[in-house]
């Protein structure tokens, strides 16, 4: 069992109480070694109600003013802060990421409640500088109700921030769930929130278990009116119909096929140096990571032997151990999906240059897969089609802006993109021109709470960080007072 001061209560947070009582139980293990974690309730969909119900007492009897939901999520950045050590090693010890990746997660993670609290201000009531109908027009941005947040494994704190801070930010008490493969990060955070800050019982709700059960309780729940989601396209579609009985909002971030684009003007060494942590955070199993390396032909070759020579010095290991930059995949799952698509394209004609032959793990654990670089990418192969979500680079060519464009957007997904050029004028026709919601110039940095981050097309809709984050989370009302 994984040892540590803020695991206290291994269970359930609802209505301002810990619940270690669940339907059923589930194990948490380190993805490494398959060391149990945690064992933990699975709380199902009476769990989810209860929750449900919690929330729905606070938003009726509980509401906070702007200005204490402002110290509130000023409060939760700094516990990120004064914590951040200790919440990495648990986050490395569920999902497997390199410890140092850990840290840089919950600082990312404070920042996201940190902005919202600076942009309470668009939340205030606005006043019609007209006035139609000789009465006062006023738009006041109401809470949407109650919200219900879900979230994957690849970034256990990071990714439930970015709902949190906007929901909590914009008037919602929360109903949360936390992917079963790492919630242990969440119940830390919870466990710090519930010993230092005096909050209404119901405000905040975390239930665990798995997620069939819980998601349909909150679909049939009706003060559960917005569901915030991420993760993949197919459980995101699978969402949208489920919320049509009871008209429900959501915001979703679903997958992504992100092209990483590299012209013949570019400063290679840089776009080089910029796709490894793209591509290798988290061993790739992230929906902004780069997922195709789509290169101008004349400096194919020497792109691709800059970008092996790097690839060749990463460590794989634990991600408690010094010097590791890629740590295991999640589970056996993800390493069937990474080996299949390599074996995909290596049959349909692609080269290996850098990587060996990988062996299966035998359990669902140590899914080591040796970060992988292949030339020859074409539309025929898997890889430039599906998400891969692990550590393999695939490079292919193209000619000219018209062939870039098309072979960039030549995908359901729309997420992220990345451009490395020296001319800035084509850089802005390009990106342009690129159907995905973050485009990266000149850099392979991703999302970050101080701007607006979603997807286009299938990558889902609704928007996180920002002003737009909060604004997610509300519902606009406008009343007219006559004389």
């Amino acid at each position: 069992m994984l040892i540590s001061p803020l695991l206290k209560h291994p269970g359930a947070y609802v209505d301002g109480q810990w619940d270690r009582d669940g339907e059923q139980s589930f194990r948490v293990r380190d993805p490494a070694t398959g060391q149990v974690l945690a064992e933990l309730p699975d709380h199902g969909g009476h769990g989810a109600k209860r929750a449900a119900d919690a929330a729905t007492r606070c938003m009726r009897h509980d509401a906070m003013s702007l200005d204490n939901r402002r110290a509130m999520l000023k409060a939760i950045a700094q516990l990120h802060d004064d914590h951040r050590d200790e919440l990495a090693r648990i986050i490395t010890m569920e999902n497997g990421k390199p410890y140092a990746e850990a840290q840089g997660e919950v600082a990312y993670a404070a920042g996201f409640y940190r902005q919202a609290a600076r942009h309470m201000g668009v939340l205030e009531p606005a006043t019609l500088d007209e006035r139609p109908r000789d009465c006062l027009w006023t738009v006041h941005r109401r809470p949407a109700g109650v919200a219900a947040l879900i979230t994957p494994w690849n970034f256990p704190l990071a990714m439930m921030a970015k709902k949190l801070a906007g929901a909590l930010g914009a008037g919602c008490a929360v109903v949360m769930k936390p992917a079963e493969q790492t919630p242990l990060s969440m119940i830390a955070l919870m466990q710090l929130i519930d010993e230092t800050l005096e909050l209404p019982a119901g405000l905040i709700n975390l239930v665990l278990g798995e997620p069939q059960a819980i998601s349909d309780a909150w679909f049939a729940h009706p003060a559960v009116r917005i569901v915030s989601f991420t993760g993949s396209t197919e459980v995101g579609q699978r969402l949208i119909a489920a919320s049509a009985a009871n008209v429900k909002r959501l915001a979703l971030e679903l997958g992504g096929n992100a092209p990483f684009v590299v012209f013949d003007d570019a400063n290679l060494d840089r776009a080089a140096d910029e796709l490894m942590p793209n591509k290798f955070r988290c061993s790739g199993q992230t929906c902004v990571c780069t997922n195709r390396v789509l290169v101008q032909q004349r400096v194919m070759e020497t792109f691709a032997r800059k970008v092996a020579e790097r690839v060749a010095k990463l460590k794989v290991g634990h991600g408690m151990d010094e010097g590791v930059a890629v740590g295991p995949l999640i589970d056996r799952a993800g390493w069937d999906k990474v080996h299949a698509h390599v074996s995909d394209a290596l049959a349909r004609g692609a080269t290996l240059v850098q990587g060996e032959p990988a062996e299966r793990p035998a359990e669902n654990f140590g899914a080591f897969y040796p970060p992988t670089v292949l030339l020859g990418l074409t539309p025929a192969m898997r890889i430039a089609h599906e998400e891969t979500f692990g550590p393999v680079i695939a490079l292919g060519g193209f000619h000219d802006e018209a062939d870039l464009i098309a072979q960039a957007n030549d995908t359901i997904h729309g997420l992220a993109a990345y451009v490395f050029t020296a001319d800035a004028g084509r850089a802005a026709r390009v990106a342009a021109q690129l159907h995905f919601g973050h485009v990266g110039l000149n850099t392979g940095v991703g999302p970050t709470p101080e701007a607006p981050f979603g997807g286009m097309k299938q990558s889902g809709f609704g928007r996180e960080g920002g002003a737009e984050g909060l604004l997610e989370f509300t519902e606009i009302q406008t009343t007219a007072a006559g004389k």
